[in-house]
């Protein structure tokens, strides 16, 4: 991936974590402290680097409203804050960053700088406000100590980037860190049930004409709506996916198999899931295939480019969904 793609994945992935962490809030400007949030759940070395440190995402939280609490107390105000809700930043609207969250990302972009995690954690550390240093010390550390870690973190070997036998060309994978442990979150993925937990186009899971576990079938209807309430114009033969479980090893490997019944002609999807423990929670392995149906030589080609980018956004939004579920 160049360095602007990669920048660009970054900024979108904590753009969309730290959104979702006000919105709990009931918050629609994302500050520093809610960067620092999506930062701790990251699957790179900036997110292992203070999850090593100790830090767990329900710990950040913690010190996060105490923080608010202390700064309300500091102007005389002593009124119980509403307490934290779930994540509605899909079904709401109107989010941006503060100016002092820009100017991280501004920092972070700089010539010379990779624009990744560390670098959004590098900047982050340096901004002059004060606030992340004060979490850090609520957390039981010190932006010295973070730093040393992060130098010491990137003097270690690369971790591989997962590959994943794959049939097709068309296929693409990616990491992502849940703050849950892996049975909790192989107990979600293994259960179609609960696929509408993790996977957006899917509202209902209904028993199909073999519901068991290995080698059962089910049947997946899309939904109908958006979750900010906007009608979903979805046509007839897309509105049903037959769901087909190819594999699985007990809380570490499985893969699912989605096809339109309806649209003969529609290419499957063949998503497999690798689930490894990891401090504070669960490194997953997500593998997307399309399976072609049809090849055309004259337009492949020239579609590769965008087919890519589609790919990236479904494993995008699929890691999102399964870490939000768990937050």
């Amino acid at each position: 991936m160049s360095r602007f793609l990669g920048m660009a994945a970054t900024a979108h992935a904590l753009s969309l974590t730290a959104m979702e962490e006000a919105s709990r809030r009931g918050q629609r400007e994302a500050d520093i402290d809610d960067l620092f949030l999506a930062l701790v759940v990251e699957e790179q070395i900036a997110g292992q680097v203070l999850r090593w440190a100790g830090i767990t995402l329900d710990a950040a939280r913690e010190a996060v409203a105490a923080l608010h609490a202390a700064q309300l107390e500091s102007l005389g105000i002593t009124a119980d804050l509403p307490g934290p809700d779930r994540i509605v930043f899909h079904e709401t609207g109107g989010y941006e960053w503060t100016g002092r969250a820009l100017d991280v990302f501004d920092r972070a972009s700089r010539k010379g700088s990779k624009g990744d995690g560390v670098a959004v954690l590098r900047a982050l550390l340096a901004e002059p406000s004060g606030m992340i240093e004060d979490l850090l010390h609520r957390l039981g550390t010190a932006p010295a100590e973070v730093l040393a870690r992060l130098d010491e973190a990137e003097r270690l070997p690369a971790r591989p980037a997962p590959r994943h036998p794959a049939s097709g060309a068309l296929s693409g994978s990616a990491e992502k860190f849940v703050p849950a442990p892996v049975p909790a979150v192989w107990a979600m993925l293994a259960d179609p049930a609960r696929m509408p937990e993790w996977d957006p186009g899917i509202a209902r899971v209904e028993p199909g004409e073999e519901a068991g576990l290995l080698g059962g079938t089910w049947v997946a209807l899309a939904p109908t709506h958006r979750p900010d309430g906007r009608r979903l114009d979805i046509k007839p033969e897309f509105r049903r996916r037959r769901v087909e479980l190819l594999d699985a090893d007990e809380a570490s490997f499985i893969k699912w198999r989605l096809s339109f019944p309806d649209a003969t002609r529609a290419n499957p999807l063949c998503i497999a899931i690798i689930l490894e423990p990891a401090a504070g929670g669960t490194l997953l392995g997500i593998t997307l295939e399309w399976q072609r149906i049809r090849k055309s030589r004259v337009l492949g080609p020239l579609l590769r480019p965008w087919q890519k980018f589609a790919i990236w956004m479904q494993l995008s939004q699929i890691g999102a969904a399964i870490s939000r579920a768990f937050r």
